[in-house]
């Protein structure tokens, strides 16, 4: 794997700008990048408890991609199992950060780390599984190595 060049975020307000763009279907489309979906994941799970990330992500992400006139079907826009591979992602991330550490420093922080890798879910699927229509349209098992869980006791499993 090689190096990947990051945008690193500027402060925490950019980063909520994202995530509140993306709930409220405003954010530019040309906004909506890996970065953003990775900032968005963080903000999400630290700073919107209400909102049952599991159960509303898909819904939350492909109402955006529909609202700036993506498409969601079997080859593009939202993919599954590539979001809940990055949420665990996200989750085992936020594990091991400081206590009162900000936002931004988590998001760039994560972006910086393998996990933030744009091909780090090819550590747990194949290309051709991950490339499937069943995993774009719901979250599959990996076929190449557990994906870790932020609890680190128990493996993914697809809802």
């Amino acid at each position: 794997m090689t190096d990947h060049p990051f945008r690193p975020f500027a402060d925490d307000a950019a980063v909520r700008a994202v995530g509140e763009g993306l709930l409220t279907r405003t954010l530019p489309r040309a906004d909506w990048t890996h970065e953003a979906h990775l900032a968005a994941t963080i903000w999400l799970l630290r700073e919107r408890p209400d909102i049952d990330v599991d159960a509303e992500i898909a819904a939350i992400i492909s109402g955006y991609n529909a609202s700036v006139g993506g498409v969601n079907d079997d080859s593009q826009g939202y993919h599954d199992t590539i979001t809940r591979c990055f949420l665990a992602g996200a989750r085992l991330h936020l594990v091991g950060r400081p206590a009162g550490e900000s936002l931004v420093a988590a998001v760039n922080a994560l972006l910086a780390s393998p996990m933030g890798r744009r091909d780090w879910p090819l550590r747990f699927y194949s290309p051709a599984r991950l490339c499937s229509v069943a995993a774009r349209r719901g979250a599959i098992a990996p076929d190449v190595a557990a994906l870790p869980a932020a609890d680190q006791g128990r493996e993914f499993r697809a809802p």
